[in-house]
């Protein structure tokens, strides 16, 4: 009995407080898991949206750069300029007014920079009467046949970056080129191209126009910082990411598994990563060139400790929270089992004396349990005095 005792109060613990420190933790879990996993779901959304911004003002620019250079080459300023041999002075003041790089004009049999239209997709469509901008890859000798300022200006020493593919390489040397031409007549109606170009190397107003763009002010919470990159291949060649105070990370590599997924795959990246020093919610896209090729990535990202620290912040108040509520409402808990099984301490110990033959042993608490037990009590109590034999048999009861 005493070990049917013990196993009935302690179900009755169990009931008791299974639901505040079993039931409820798991539910809370489950919630505040489902809520983690929600709060990093609109963290990809809001960078989605960001890469999204920055995609297209970076094909606005390619654009708006094809744009003019086709408004030269239509222009009756230039046709004068062809007709009264003047044309590079003309295309040197046009290149400094638009903002470009380099400004020149191609033959359909080659080019007097030596680049054969073949070579360049954008300038053989151009050549055939279609005006095209895209992003291409230059090579330090192309850079210098252009502008020979531009393979200075281009070259970025490499800075080695942890989990990034090894190379043997100390610098980069290419460009990335914003790579616009259009339709030319020739003197003598042979058709040309007019070509011009921007070098995105190193070109810190175009990186500080996105991420203005991207983290307008207190678009981000405090702490956080938003970043963006574009990338030749795998190396930063213009970024707002610092190293340190005051100095851009140029030269530091993206690493293995974005590239292979972004620039191997062509596969957009939507996840946390490990950006030059620490964790940043970041999209990365391939940047494909006029052949088709993936040869960089545009970048942007934000800093994601504030998020996590603030999530680590509402886990631990509610932590907290639940700590509280276990102990207030445990011992009201434990008050409500104890009007359950003291009574049943009651009974039992009352059984036990009766067993003993101690008729007069009764329970003396009010309750439910308390009613059976005196109700057991007196189902062992003894008869009451008999008034007298009964009657026997009829017709064989009476004295003899």
């Amino acid at each position: 009995m005493r070990s049917l005792f013990t196993s009935v109060r302690m179900r009755l613990l169990v009931l008791a407080l299974l639901p505040m420190l079993v039931l409820l933790p798991l539910l809370l879990g489950g919630a505040v898991w489902r809520w983690s996993g929600k709060v990093d779901a609109l963290l990809v959304n809001k960078v989605t949206g960001d890469l999204t911004i920055a995609d297209q003002y970076l094909a606005r620019l390619v654009d708006r750069s094809g744009e003019r250079v086709d408004a030269v080459a239509r222009s009756a300023v230039f046709r004068d300029a062809l007709s009264e041999g003047t044309t590079e002075a003309f295309l040197d003041s046009e290149r400094q007014r638009l903002g470009l790089d380099f400004l020149y004009l191609a033959a359909g049999e080659g080019a007097p920079l030596g680049f054969a239209a073949a070579d360049w997709p954008v300038i053989a469509e151009a050549i055939e009467g279609r005006a095209r901008s895209a992003v291409d890859i230059f090579s330090a000798r192309e850079l210098d046949a252009v502008n020979p300022d531009l393979p200075g200006r281009a070259q970025i020493p490499l800075v080695p970056t942890r989990a990034a593919v090894p190379t043997d390489r100390d610098a980069e040397t290419r460009g990335m080129v914003i790579h616009s031409a259009a339709p030319a007549t020739l003197p003598g109606g042979a058709p040309g191209a007019l070509v011009g170009g921007l070098l995105l190397n190193s070109n810190l107003d175009f990186i500080d126009t996105i991420n203005a763009l991207v983290y307008r002010e207190q678009s981000l919470p405090q702490g956080s910082q938003g970043t963006a990159t574009l990338f030749l291949e795998d190396v930063r060649v213009s970024t707002n990411v610092r190293l340190f105070e005051n100095v851009r990370a140029l030269g530091t590599r993206v690493s293995a598994e974005v590239r292979a997924q972004v620039l191997g795959e062509g596969r957009t990246w939507l996840d946390s990563a490990f950006v030059v020093n620490d964790w940043y919610v970041s999209a990365y896209e391939p940047i494909v060139d006029s052949r088709g090729d993936r040869v960089g990535m545009l970048y942007v990202g934000f800093l994601e400790a504030p998020f996590v620290q603030a999530k680590r912040n509402s886990i631990a108040a509610l932590i907290v929270a639940f700590l509280l509520i276990a102990a207030l409402s445990v011992p009201v808990f434990l008050r409500w089992a104890g009007h359950i099984f003291r009574p049943l301490e009651h009974m039992t110990r009352t059984i036990a004396r009766v067993e003993q033959g101690d008729l007069s042993a009764r329970n003396g608490t009010r309750s439910e349990a308390g009613e059976i037990a005196r109700g057991r009590g007196a189902s062992r109590s003894p008869a009451g005095p008999a008034s007298g034999p009964g009657p026997g048999p009829a017709g064989l009861g009476g004295k003899p």
